[in-house]
Parts: C-alpha cells; structure tokens; sequence
C-alpha cells in the first residue's frame, strides 16, 4: 500500500556543512614521516576489509520452538470421545458466527463446543470459554491430553477461546469472524504462545 504524500513541507536536512567556524588561515601541510606512511597503510588494508560484502555475522535466526511428542492418551469413555470426535470433524468448514451454536447458522467457539457435547452425548455445558475452563473436571497437563478434551487459550490468566482436543496435538475449533471451523495444530507458533490449559469433560 503506497503511502499519502504529505503536503507539508518537510524541514530542511542538513546538507553536510560544517558544525564548527572555519579558520581563514591554513594549516600548515605536515611531512610524511616512515610511521605516517606505515599508518595510513595499515588503516588502507582495514577499509578494505570494511568494503566486503559481510564484515560480521548477521544474527541467527529466532530459534522455533521444537515440536513436542503427544502421546495416545485413551479416553475413560471411548465411545463418547469417538462421537464427539467424529461430529466435531465433520463441522469442518462451517462458517464463524459470533454468538452462533448451530451448523445452519454458523459456530463461535464455545457455541461449537455446546453444539457437539449436547448433540451427541445429551451433555448441556456452559456456554462460554471462560465458564468452560471454570467447570467441573480435572486440569490436564499437555502430555496427559485424550481426545475429546477442551482446550484453551487466551492471555495470561484470562480465556478467550475453547477448541475440542482430538488427537496428535489437534484440535478443532472456530477461531475467528470471517472463518470457518477448521483444525490446528497446539505447536502453531499463536496457539503455542497462547495455549492457558486443559480440561476433562468426560469421566
């Protein structure tokens, strides 16, 4: 995007004039001596090391995070994950809505969360984030994770979004107005920094 040109007039730069008074009278011209000539080689062969393409090292490059192992946790109830896992994914797509909780008329996160858990297992939750991760159910630490876990993420303490956990460090969610339903990954770079916690809904 090309940026507006200003119409006002831009002060003046300094245009390299001296910053001090200059002296009328000239100096007088000093002789080369053999240690002069000595230095002004040695400070030649310097300048010319400055003109390379590389003096110095650039910076390495921010180092990413490894990508953790996420062990097969199964389930306490795996036909109940399975259901919830399969309905989860075939939402897959389905437009964001902000305050939406029904396939026809589009999911915001906990609406999506709501709408799977009450359509396949009877089971009525909360109906947002921040009152999902307050439920009753044990927290769950990463590497204890099972499908059909919820999983959260925010900044700091605070939540602002609920995904449904299904396996291999994915998740399904709906995370934002204008997309849809869709899977990622807990090791994106966003969903690493803002990842809050975990929590059981089945036992």
């Amino acid at each position: 995007m090309q940026r507006m040109r200003s119409n006002r007039t831009r002060p003046a730069t300094d245009d390299g004039a001296a910053h001090y008074p200059v002296s009328t009278t000239p100096a007088p011209t000093p002789r080369p001596t053999i240690w002069g000539l000595t230095g002004l080689l040695a400070l030649f062969v310097v300048l010319a090391g400055c003109g390379r393409d590389q003096v110095r090292p650039g910076p390495p490059p921010a180092a990413t995070p490894p990508a953790r192992e996420w062990p097969v946790v199964p389930p306490s109830d795996p036909a109940a994950a399975n259901a919830v896992l399969m309905r989860a994914i075939s939402l897959v797509g389905t437009p964001y809505r902000y305050g939406g909780n029904t396939p026809e008329g589009g999911f915001d996160c906990s609406g999506l969360v709501n709408y799977v858990f009450r359509d396949m297992l009877d089971l009525r939750l909360p109906r947002t984030s921040r009152e999902l991760a307050a439920f009753q159910g044990p927290k769950i630490e990463p590497r204890q994770l099972a499908p059909a876990d919820l999983v959260f993420f925010g900044n700091g303490s605070q939540v602002t979004h609920v995904g449904i956990y299904v396996g291999e460090g994915r998740f399904v969610h709906a995370p934002s107005s204008g997309g849809t339903v869709r899977l990622d990954h807990l090791d994106g770079s966003y969903w690493r920094r803002h990842y809050t916690g975990a929590k059981r809904v089945l036992r």
